[in-house]
């Protein structure tokens, strides 16, 4: 993703969460997407999805079950 469409999506998760702790950081060797972290705490990804001329992001979180102890 373009430096600057990462500076929008961190800005947006910081505002919607009120956390100034989130950060949206570039991937290394991927365009199509970036990740999220609160602090150094790895969070998800971001995918970008371009269709039919409409632009939207995904977030996507794994949750394993050894965290819902």
């Amino acid at each position: 993703m373009k430096p600057e469409e990462i500076r929008k999506l961190d800005a947006y998760f910081k505002r919607t969460f009120n956390n100034p702790s989130l950060m949206v950081k570039a991937r290394p060797r991927k365009e199509d997407s970036c990740e999220l972290y609160l602090g150094d705490e790895f969070l998800g990804i971001i995918f970008k999805d371009e269709e039919e001329g409409e632009l939207s992001y995904n977030f996507s979180m794994a949750i394993l079950d050894i965290d819902l102890e």
